[in-house]
């Protein structure tokens, strides 16, 4: 991992199966493919969550999820990388702690996804809004 212009994260590694779950992925250093996410923080909420910006170099499996929980932060609701973690009331006061503890998905949103069309190599832009549940969950931590 290393910090580029921007407070951008920058986290490069080599994904792979896990070794005892292969239902999941795992950073790996000696197999796997490689991959590249950069990480922007957009606000925090106390010193237990924040709402961050991923831009991806490598489109890999989970490669947001197993990179967020790399770097020691995982995604609120993801019942696979995220494991038993609970945010406490102490951090971020009783009521956000108990929406971000009972959210019931990956906080995890495709705002904008683009490629270059295989066939006609038009640039593709899709643009999506935040939905309903993650607003709320950014309004009970205090966005």
């Amino acid at each position: 991992m290393s910090w580029e212009e921007g407070a951008t994260l920058k986290i490069t590694t080599r994904l792979g199966r896990h070794k005892t779950d292969r239902q999941r992925q795992a950073v790996s250093f000696h197999s796997g493919r490689h991959a590249v996410t950069r990480v922007h923080l957009i606000e925090r909420y106390g010193t237990a969550a924040a709402e961050v910006r991923c831009r991806l170099q490598t489109g890999r499996t989970h490669q947001i999820r197993v990179h967020m929980l790399h770097s020691g932060h995982a995604l609120i609701g993801d019942p696979v990388y995220g494991g038993r973690r609970k945010l406490s009331e102490k951090e971020l006061g009783a009521d956000a702690a108990q929406v971000a503890n009972t959210f019931p998905r990956q906080a995890l949103h495709a705002a904008t996804l683009g490629f270059i069309h295989p066939l006609t190599e038009t640039r593709m832009r899709f643009d999506s809004p935040l939905p309903a549940d993650m607003a709320g969950l950014k309004a009970a931590l205090g966005g």
